[in-house]
């Protein structure tokens, strides 16, 4: 359990962000896997600790690490089920979308990583929008790591905090996935981004 508390108008504040971003998000993706239809929706928001991160996966995951360069400061993780990364590989490949039995390799790791570029790219033009400045990233840093590799996670993030927001989306592509995906934002960042959403509109 987190140590500091959002306000429900800071919880709202923060869905509605990741609603209109991961909208954006939803049509780049469907774009790259034959315009197959795809939702993420419904952010659910929760007060973690760092060290809770990775307890609702099992065995593998696989981690997208994305920085803020111009417009915000700071950094947050998409986390990805294994089946769902080789699923969407295997469609960005022209496959039917098909999870193999083999472990992620770098193939699936860079068809994914280039998924994520442009979904996080897209998302990152939404919060311009949103926040009336310009928001860059850096190309994502996509890692696949054992569950129990926490350390490997930590390391991904150089603030010393302990207390994240975590977002949990549904991500549906056609009849092929129905599954979650995660994301986590320092609590620092996250409040950041609440008041320049609220200073837009003050």
């Amino acid at each position: 359990m987190a140590d500091v508390t959002l306000t429900k108008e800071q919880q709202d504040t923060l869905g509605e962000i990741a609603n209109i971003s991961m909208g954006s998000s939803a049509t780049s993706l469907s774009a790259l896997l034959n315009n197959l239809k795809v939702d993420i929706t419904t952010p659910k928001i929760e007060l973690i600790r760092k060290s809770e991160a990775l307890d609702d996966y099992h065995n593998v995951c696989v981690l997208v690490h994305i920085n803020y360069v111009k417009g915000l400061s700071g950094s947050n993780v998409l986390i990805l089920k294994e089946n769902d990364v080789k699923i969407i590989a295997d469609l960005m490949m022209g496959g039917p979308g098909v999870a193999g039995p083999d472990d992620i390799g770098e193939i699936q790791l860079s068809a994914v990583s280039e998924a994520m570029n442009q979904m996080m790219g897209s998302a990152a033009s939404s919060m311009s929008q949103l926040l009336n400045r310009i928001v860059d990233i850096s190309p994502p840093k996509t890692d696949n790591i054992d569950v129990e590799s926490v350390k490997i996670f930590e390391r991904l993030f150089e603030s010393p905090e302990v207390d994240f927001v975590k977002i949990t989306f549904n991500l549906k592509i056609g009849t092929i996935i129905d599954s979650v995906m995660v994301q986590l934002y320092p609590i620092s960042f996250a409040l950041d981004m609440v008041h320049l959403f609220d200073k837009k509109d003050a």
